[in-house]
């Protein structure tokens, strides 16, 4: 029995391999030339227009790569009998959606049934970050969507804000990403917003011995404990209007600053510590690795060749 788990792990890990393999930046030279492009012109316009938005595009493809792989299944509505991922609690606040079906509306419009939802996604994230001062990492080409998407799964998949250093490490490690991977990537909560309902429980009765008595005074003043705040936003990173893409985030958590359980657990081993210094501390570092590792997790469980489908609409299967 378990020689024959080895042996399907081996195969499963071929299979996201070679799929992997077939990806490339100009898969749709010949087929979509002016694709790319087009899909870079929807999203700079929407975040120059709010943004807030790029962290939302951002957030999309990092829920989407974690459930089934990049095959935006995260992007398909729930059926009757079926509630899909985007109507799984961790997923109610994510947000450009809109941004998606316009860009692959001007898709199907210069070359119908050629462009995948998931590539969207994927150069979606890229170019929202790169157009707010972030990191332009490459984004290979040629991913197909897929047709399943189950709330469950992203119940059981995504990682939470109250997880712990290992249960971040384990569940990075199940998408093919190793602890460096998952420490630099959590670097994307350098923008973005939360719930006060999500920080307040570090805050109230007590807040937690790790945080900084400052900071607690200040979350305390966005966050109180009532009810009525608990649907109140606040930035992730407060740093600089909460909306710019540096190493901040870093040295928040350095100086037990951070809003999740989670960015705080990074600091909780030795190897964590240290691998948040080096970030904190270097900007081109922080750049370069989120690069490479955003590459990396678009690569996961890709769809190729004759796997998956081109969806015309991205939110029907």
């Amino acid at each position: 029995m378990a020689t024959s788990r080895i042996v399907f792990l081996g195969v499963a890990l071929l299979l996201v391999a070679s799929g992997s393999a077939q990806l490339s930046e100009n898969f749709y030279a010949k087929t979509c030339p002016g694709g790319v492009q087009a899909v870079a012109n929807v999203v700079t316009a929407a975040v120059r227009a709010d943004r807030r938005n790029a962290a939302g595009l951002l957030k999309l493809h990092f829920h989407d790569c974690f459930v089934r792989g990049s095959d935006a299944s995260v992007l398909l509505a729930s059926t009757p009998g079926s509630k899909a991922e985007k109507d799984a609690a961790p997923n109610l606040s994510l947000h450009g959606f809109g941004i998606i079906d316009q860009a692959k509306a001007a898709l199907e419009k210069a070359c119908p049934g050629v462009f995948s939802c998931a590539d969207i996604l994927s150069l979606a994230a890229r170019d929202a970050i790169s157009f707010i001062g972030g990191p332009k990492w490459k984004v290979p080409l040629g991913r197909r969507d897929g047709s399943v998407s189950l709330a469950s799964e992203a119940l059981s998949n995504l990682p939470g804000d109250t997880s712990t250093f290992q249960q971040l490490v384990s569940t990075f490690a199940k998408n093919g990403l190793n602890e460096a991977d998952m420490v630099v990537l959590s670097g994307a909560h350098t923008i973005g917003l939360t719930h006060c309902v999500k920080v307040t429980p570090r805050l109230y009765p007590s807040a937690e011995k790790t945080l900084n008595s400052t900071f607690v005074a200040a979350q305390r003043k966005l966050c109180p404990n009532t009810g009525s705040a608990a649907n109140n936003f606040i930035n992730i990173d407060n740093t600089n209007g909460g909306q710019t893409f540096d190493v901040n985030y870093f040295k928040n958590i350095l100086n037990h600053q951070a809003v999740f359980k989670s960015d705080s657990a990074l600091i909780s081993t030795s190897s964590g510590r240290s691998k948040v210094v080096t970030l904190a501390n270097s900007q081109s570092i922080f750049f370069s690795a989120f690069g490479a590792a955003m590459e990396n997790m678009g690569r996961v469980g890709v769809l190729t060749g004759s796997q998956g489908k081109i969806r015309t609409q991205c939110s029907r299967r």
